[in-house]
């Protein structure tokens, strides 16, 4: 009978063990995961609703001007009679009003 009780007393500690582990994880995701996703998210909507004329810049610094759309791709203006074709994954955002101007 005895070694029945000290296993059923022994189960609660170990949960009391693990505890500090598991809020740790917690707040890892909370402070991690959910901000990056987020993020994610943001930067995918704003991919699907680039159109022809909008000034972006891509993830390696290139400033550049939306020319064309396809499913997986942009036709990016860089510069007078100058088109690249760039994955939409490369695009980092849109530029802002200041950075439009000084180009």
């Amino acid at each position: 009978m005895l070694p029945l009780f000290l296993a059923q007393a022994a189960t609660p500690d170990m949960f009391i063990q693990f505890a500090p582990i598991l809020i740790i994880g917690i707040i890892f995701y909370l402070l991690i995961f959910m901000p990056m996703r987020k993020k994610q998210k943001k930067i995918e909507l704003m991919i699907g609703a680039l159109r022809n004329g909008d000034k972006v810049i891509t993830s390696s610094g290139i400033y550049g001007t939306v020319a064309g759309v396809k499913e997986r791709t942009l036709i990016l203006k860089i510069a007078d009679q100058v088109k690249i074709e760039i994955s939409k994954s490369a695009i980092a955002g849109l530029q802002s009003p200041e950075e439009s101007q000084g180009s």
